[in-house]
């Protein structure tokens, strides 16, 4: 008797793409996160393209994504409200906090999820974790300010480091720079988020805690485990 091999991670990201679309009703504007497991939901998203009024969107490669499937893609500032949005999580918790960010997408993924009603975590089962941190936490900041908040994150026993890309700073779709902090067990991710936003020259930190996941999807090898906070 043979066993059918378990699915590979690009699979998993396939199906918890695909079974986002439950949480999608007709004539919604949907808000769409960024990053590879996002980018399977937007394929799934175009095969109900006729259904989907607009979608609000996280980053310049998401809306450069929706915008060649055919589907319209609105500023945030046209929006009032959004009934769901959806995205990935670099790391999620049993309470649905989040740590964002591994895309350099953190602070327009924050913006939009403040739109929402509903926030659908699509990942994983690897994203899973019983404490936030092993994941580097994202921080987007003024660059003028990066090396005094990476000299505060050393108090709490982080450790800082500049992200690059090609051997520069990388620069995100804001024109700033991103911080990653490794070393942090985040116990208290609400307390963190809340203080560490208040750091000058923080534009974002990746704690997302206050735009926590309502409903997480959660690709295992049995398939998909819908977890709700």
């Amino acid at each position: 008797m043979t066993t059918a091999p378990s699915p590979t991670q690009d699979e998993l990201k396939a199906l918890v793409g695909q079974a986002a679309l439950r949480y999608i009703t007709p004539g919604d504007i949907v808000g769409v996160g960024t990053g590879s497991t996002v980018n399977k939901f937007i394929d799934a998203l175009a095969t109900i393209k006729d259904q989907v009024r607009a979608a609000v969107s996280s980053s310049v490669a998401s809306t450069e994504r929706l915008r060649a499937l055919g589907i319209p893609v609105l500023d945030a500032n046209e929006v009032e409200q959004l009934s769901v949005y959806v995205d990935g999580a670099d790391e999620i918790d049993h309470h649905g906090y989040m740590v964002k960010g591994g895309g350099a997408a953190l602070t327009r993924e924050k913006i939009v999820a403040a739109l929402a009603q509903r926030f659908v975590c699509i990942a994983d089962a690897s994203k899973l974790v019983p404490v936030l941190g092993q994941f580097p936490l994202p921080v987007e900041v003024i660059p003028m300010a990066a090396q005094q908040i990476a000299r505060r994150f050393a108090t709490l026993g982080g450790q800082a480091t500049l992200r690059l890309k090609d051997g520069q700073a990388l620069i995100t779709d804001n024109g700033q720079h991103i911080l990653d902090v490794r070393g942090l067990q985040i116990t208290d991710p609400l307390g963190w988020e809340s203080a560490i936003n208040q750091w000058p020259g923080v534009v974002t930190v990746g704690i997302f805690a206050h735009q926590k996941a309502s409903v997480c999807l959660l690709g295992t090898a049995q398939g998909v485990e819908t977890i709700t906070y």
